[in-house]
């Protein structure tokens, strides 16, 4: 099911869509000359050399950030990459991090009859979201069998015997036959030929909110999807698509660009509204702010606490069902500025929540929006 999903790891239905709209494609490796310029290397050998008359679009996306440990390169360590198109179940899988990446993936692997162990840096998992968010999937994960281990980090690390032997730093050792590290992620821009438009390869390309890269002159460059460190998720990459597309089709039309706040060429959703669900057990669903975002920001905010299990539909989901919801009201304008629900399911509850983010609809007409029971929804 999952190589269906992945479409067996190949791109020809892509390719088509291409096709039927009219786009060629050049397969190889691209790099920029100068401004404008850029020389394709075919797996044929060749040199394919591309003029732009408007715009060029870097969308390389990011690679796993790997750390310095002494001997990582002996001991073939899994990405998430790998941990994603394995097709042998590891008997004991070690995951360095405590991010979505790591919780997702041990979440899989366990189910899957890996026995897990997390090392986790930090004293939390989910760092970036709601507190609760993480101790409820830490619950879940830990019933579920993983082995968590907080404040750890890895020293060395060696491949003995086709197993991979793990120093701690607090001298304790481990053993696992794979180990996935999930440290964080990389832009992918080392060999794009930055250097030739006065940039630095392996920097993240910072843009302005219609995509265009601020360090280049002449508004030509653009960066969309993951490389420009905005918000690192498929979805959103597909927004800042669309957005992109449409502004370098109306700089090129000599059309205006309305690049106000929430304007069509305009991608706020990147800063405001940007929606994740982490696909662990229990799920975790938010959209918006957080209570630690929204006090740095310096805005009065209401937080409000929600016990899921509360719900009718809560029952109706599920027997023993345990789960929690918050919302951030915005006070001086009466408006949802951030949603956080942590349940089983709740992940095809965050569509709702991200529509009153970015609809900015006010609290008292939100109340006439009635859900239907018994749903959880």
């Amino acid at each position: 099911h999952r190589d269906k999903m992945s479409s067996y790891w190949k791109d020809e239905d892509q390719v088509d869509w291409l096709d039927s709209v009219s786009v060629d494609l050049i397969r190889g490796h691209g790099r920029l000359t100068g401004p404008k310029q850029v020389a394709v290397q075919t797996p044929e050998g060749d040199t394919v050399r591309l003029t732009a008359r408007h715009a060029v679009a870097v969308s390389t996306g990011t690679g796993a950030a790997l750390p310095p440990i002494p001997g990582l390169d002996t001991v073939r360590p899994w990405t998430s990459r790998e941990a994603t198109s394995a097709d042998k179940v590891p008997g004991r899988l070690a995951v360095v991090g405590g991010g979505v990446v790591a919780v997702e993936m041990a979440t899989a692997w366990q189910a899957l009859g890996s026995q897990v162990t997390m090392l986790v840096l930090e004293d939390a998992l989910l760092q970036r979201m709601e507190p609760f968010a993480g101790e409820l999937v830490t619950d879940g994960l830990r019933e579920a069998g993983v082995d968590i281990r907080f404040g750890t980090s890895v020293t060395s690390l060696a491949r003995e015997d086709g197993e991979v032997r793990i120093t701690l730093a607090d001298g304790g050792h481990l053993a696992a036959d794979e180990i996935l590290l999930a440290t964080g992620r990389a832009p992918n821009t080392w060999d794009l030929g930055l250097e030739t438009i006065g940039l630095t390869p392996g920097d993240w390309l910072k843009v302005d909110d219609t995509f265009l890269v601020t360090d280049v002159a002449d508004g030509w460059f653009y960066a969309v999807g993951d490389v420009n460190h905005r918000a690192l998720m498929t979805h959103q990459g597909k927004y800042q698509a669309r957005i992109a597309g449409a502004v370098i089709g109306a700089r090129a039309n000599g059309e205006p660009v309305d690049d106000t706040r929430w304007g069509a060429h305009a991608a706020t959703a990147d800063n405001t509204a940007v929606p994740q669900v982490v696909f662990t057990h229990p799920e975790v669903a938010a959209v918006g702010l957080t209570t630690r975002e929204a006090e740095l920001s310096g805005r009065r905010i209401k937080v409000v606490d929600y016990d899921l299990a509360h719900v009718a539909g809560a029952h109706q989901y599920a027997e023993d069902y345990r789960g929690h919801a918050r919302m951030l009201i915005d006070l001086d304008r009466g408006t949802v500025a951030g949603v956080t629900f942590a349940g089983p399911g709740v992940g095809e509850l965050v569509h709702s929540a991200t529509i009153a983010v970015v609809g900015e609809v006010p609290i008292d007409r939100l109340w006439h929006a009635v859900p239907a029971f018994p749903t959880l929804g």
